[in-house]
This record gives structure tokens, sequence and C-alpha cells, in this order.
């Protein structure tokens, strides 16, 4: 403590202090030092690994020959994006005649006549009836024909309405022989090609990449906390990599008693996809002085 004894002798030499006074002076001094020693902001680092947002076995819902997969193994993918298709020309000629019995109209229009011209002659008997012109019986046999025009009209629009269901049903099992990119990310890669058969074996896998998850083991010292909602940065490995600020989505409740860590899950954007996946990285947490144990 050189620097205590300097202000010491200062004093001293200016004048007679007591021996209250000098321990008074050291309190002070050594108080200031410790008080540049201590940091506001006590920061934990500790080791980390970067994993993708989603990683997604891309499989097919129906079984058939691959036809096309106009994606291969690093290339970008967006959502909603068609990455294999199946054979489909029976489904496709299926989907050709429903839409032609859906959209057919000569039965239900030839039904419509019917009622009109029906509705007309039952007129025409009940006039003739008034003035026994006919008897009862013809005009019995009027009502029936526009019942039967009736019920003929309406099966007619039942079986447009079953046709227009066939058309939707054979057209939904066509799109199952496309399938569609369930996310925007990567292809990992791809399995089968062309010619191929698929059953129940994946065709691609994808990841998500943006954002990041950021998986940390934390001591259990730090149990309580983090929290959700925390802030921390995190550097990948690498010479000169940046710091890149993420924040905490997941704190598990569970502690592994092997290794007294828990496990942390924080959320890193990844806008311009520039983070790879996969890497090993260091995370620091900022907690403030009063939270320093």
């Amino acid at each position: 403590m050189k620097m205590l004894s300097e202000v010491e002798d200062t004093i001293g030499a200016q004048r007679d202090l007591s021996d209250r006074t000098r321990v008074m002076i050291r309190v002070v001094v050594a108080v200031g030092f410790c008080a540049l020693l201590v940091p506001s902001v006590w920061a934990a680092e500790m080791a980390c690994v970067i994993k993708p947002y989603a990683e997604i076995s891309i499989g097919t819902p129906v079984e058939g020959v691959i036809q096309t997969v106009p994606v291969d193994r690093g290339d970008w993918v967006t959502k909603g994006q068609v990455i294999v298709t199946l054979e489909s020309s029976l489904e496709e000629a299926t989907v050709a005649l429903a839409k032609s019995k859906a959209e057919a109209e000569a039965v239900l229009k030839s039904s419509q006549v019917k009622i009109g011209f029906s509705t007309r002659k039952l007129e025409r008997a009940l006039d003739l009836f008034k003035t026994n012109s006919i008897a009862r019986h013809e005009v019995d046999e009027a009502q029936t024909e526009k019942a039967l025009a009736e019920m003929s009209y309406q099966e007619a629009s039942e079986n447009k309405r079953q046709a227009e269901l066939e058309l939707h049903r054979a057209t939904a099992a066509l799109l199952l022989h496309s399938i569609r990119s369930p996310i925007t990310g990567v292809v990992v890669d791809r399995l089968l090609s062309p010619g191929e058969l698929a059953r129940q074996t994946p065709v691609m896998k994808l990841a998500q990449i943006n954002p990041l998850r950021v998986e940390v083991f934390a001591p259990i010292s730090l149990l309580g906390r983090l929290k959700t909602g925390m802030r921390a940065d995190v550097r990948p490995e690498g010479k000169g990599q940046p710091v890149h600020q993420a924040k905490i989505m997941v704190v598990n409740k569970v502690v592994d008693s092997a290794s007294g860590t828990f496990g942390v899950r924080l959320e890193m954007p990844n806008p311009n996809n520039v983070i790879s996946a996969g890497l090993a990285c260091t995370v620091e947490f900022q907690f403030s002085s009063a939270e320093n144990p």
C-alpha cells in the first residue's frame, strides 16, 4: 500500500495527527481503492453452441415415383416453394374427369325446363277442371308430372354438388404430389433423386437459420438470476468475429445434478444469414452490481 504511506507521510509532515485520525485516513483511502477495483457491472461468460431455429426432414404424404427435385444441397428455399414433385399422370386425368362432370349443365337445365312445362300444364288443367272440361284424374296426372319434375331437378342439383366435391377431392389428391417447403431456409441434404420411389423415408432435410438458437449450459449459481427476456452478447468462434445480441427465450427449470448446470436457450437474429449454424460460441450475460454475489 505504497500510496497509503505517501498520503500518511504528506499529512504527517504538515501537522501532527492523532492515532484515531490516522485510522480514519486508512479507512477512507482503502475504501477508495476498493471502489476502483469493484466494477459496476459483473459479466458471466461461458461456452455455447449456435443451432438452427428449426431442422425439418421433408417426406411425401403419399407413395410415388419422384419426378423432379428442383433444389439441391446448399440451395436456399422460401416458404411455399415447390421442392419435390411426384409422378401424377393418373391424378391429373382424375381431376380432368371430375372437372368435366362438375361443369356439366345439361341435366340440370333439362330438369329446369321440365319444371316449367309441368307447371304450365298443371295451371291449364286446373282451369279446365273448374269448367268441368276435364276429369279429376287428368289434374292428378299434371300434379304428379310437376312433382316428378321438381324431384328430377333436385336430383340433378345433388349430382352436380357431388361432382364438385369429387373435383375438390381429386384436386387435393393431385396437390399431395407437389411438396412445398414449410419454412424459409437452406437445404441441408438431399436424400432421394428423380426416378426413385418415395415411401416413408425423407426426401431432403431443411434448416431455418433466421433466427438462430443459442444453447447454453449455465452453472447452478446462476439459477434464478437468468430470466426470459434478458439480453446477452454472443461471439461466434473464429478470429475477429463480431459480437451479436441475443435474448433469453427459455430457462430450463430442471437442473442436471451430475454436472451442476441447467439449460438456457437464446434467440439470435440472423437477417442476412451471415452467421453459420453449428458454430461454437461464447455468451456473456450482464448483471448489475446489485446482483453480484
